[in-house]
């Protein structure tokens, strides 16, 4: 990610990582990486920490993960390794399952989107899930159970789903959630129960956190 000549750096579905991100994250980075910490458990650790001053739960951080030295350590593609915002339940699961994930876990991942927004210069698509942004919470699938969207098109040619009352948006992806038996009983569990969510995502997002990690450790 700290590469933009080639890799994950790169790819349109990191856009605004490596600056925005990284460029906030730079006065720790350069006090503490990489005497103390690697940039990518230093990013994993900012996540956790990101969480829990917003209001989710308490995730704990292993660390040892290494860094890449050049972007020719990178992966050469995007392809199969996020999912777009534009497609539906069978995506999802091409994505998610071959790494490991099941309805449950796609689901819970997916409220991540109760925090930050869409930026139209760096994903085509535009506007915020919930009237909280930066409030780690369930609103996410309250708001997709009890609210309208009517469909519409970006100025990048994107399409989407705004609440007309808010001006909150759902995607195309979010809006799946709820046209599989499957994944709709698990948005209306969470919808009703934070605290299902909460233990829920935090199991689903440190196996996301660690995917392909090995001698993981519980300090530095």
């Amino acid at each position: 990610m700290r590469f933009t000549d080639g890799g994950e750096g790169s790819f349109g579905a990191n856009a605004g990582l490596p600056d925005v991100a990284l460029g906030l994250l730079k006065p720790v980075t350069d006090k503490y990486v990489p005497a103390l910490i690697s940039n990518a458990d230093l990013w994993q650790f900012a996540a956790n920490v990101a969480i829990r001053v917003m209001g989710g739960p308490s995730i704990k951080t292993r660390f040892g993960r290494k860094d890449a030295a050049s972007s020719a350590e990178s992966v050469e593609s995007q392809e199969g390794r996020l999912p777009d915002g534009d497609k539906g339940i069978d995506h999802l699961r091409d994505i998610f399952y071959p790494k490991g994930f099941d309805d449950k876990a796609i689901v819970a991942l997916s409220g991540a989107h109760t925090v930050g927004g869409c930026k139209l210069e760096r994903s085509g698509f535009e506007g915020y899930w919930t009237e909280e942004p930066l409030k780690f919470d369930n609103a996410y699938f309250k708001d997709m159970l009890s609210k309208e969207y009517a469909s519409e098109t970006t100025a990048k040619g994107c399409p989407q789903h705004r609440n007309a009352a808010t001006g909150t948006i759902m995607l195309i992806s979010d809006l799946a959630l709820l046209s599989d038996p499957a994944f709709k009983g698990h948005v209306e569990r969470y919808a009703a129960d934070q605290s299902a969510y909460f233990a829920d995502f935090s199991e689903a997002w440190v196996k996301l956190q660690e995917n392909g990690c090995s001698d993981l450790r519980d300090s530095l």
